[in-house]
């Protein structure tokens, strides 16, 4: 596992190649064996390809567009040219899955301290699931990009799929070849205490 784990890669450029279905359905179970705070299993993975996919990233534009208006992320704005960077991404690769947690609160909307802690559970949770995605597509030859940029459009994403949306998953056969990026040494991120 360690390898995988080590050989996984963002990957930014793919090739048109479609995705076998049994293969999408395969890192999607691996997704949902992921663990989960009190075993909620908050994630629900929406698919999308075609004009579904080219729905989604509209939605993503338009978030963009609005963001730069009316930001929901204000103090976020260093990261738009990023974001736009990743919806060229999104567009280009055969396939996005959408995470989105079923269990979410408006992103606007104010929190009490249990459902702050809630959703920070879900969050950690989905995060599971989208790691074990993302070496299931390893172990496939399958090449994928986690997506956070999705923020910027929080609304309109919500909007179009019913929920939270909390990250994208951008899928494809590899058209590249990124290196490793450096990792902290773990005598530097890791404390002992006895």
């Amino acid at each position: 596992m360690i390898r995988e784990i080590a050989a996984r890669r963002s990957v930014r450029k793919f090739k048109a190649d479609v995705i076998p279905r049994a293969a999408v359905e395969k890192i999607i179970l691996a997704g949902s064996l992921a663990p989960s705070a009190k075993n909620r299993q908050p994630w629900k993975f929406t698919v999308t390809e075609g004009k579904a996919k080219a729905e989604a990233c509209a939605a993503a534009e338009a978030g963009l567009r609005r963001e730069k208006t009316a930001p929901l992320l204000p103090q976020s704005a260093s990261g738009m040219a990023d974001a736009e960077h990743t919806l060229s991404v999104m567009r280009q690769a055969p396939l996005l899955i959408f995470i989105t947690d079923i269990y979410g609160t408006d992103i606007a909307a104010p929190l009490t301290a249990d459902e702050h802690e809630f959703e920070i559970c879900n969050t950690l949770s989905i995060g599971a699931a989208i790691q074990n995605m993302t070496l299931a597509a390893q172990e496939l030859g399958i090449g994928s990009l986690w997506v956070c940029n999705t923020c910027f459009a929080q609304r309109e994403l919500n909007r179009l799929f019913g929920g939270e949306v909390r990250a994208a998953l951008v899928l494809g056969y590899p058209a590249e070849s990124p290196p490793a990026r450096p990792r902290k040494d773990i005598r530097d991120i890791t404390e002992w205490r006895k």
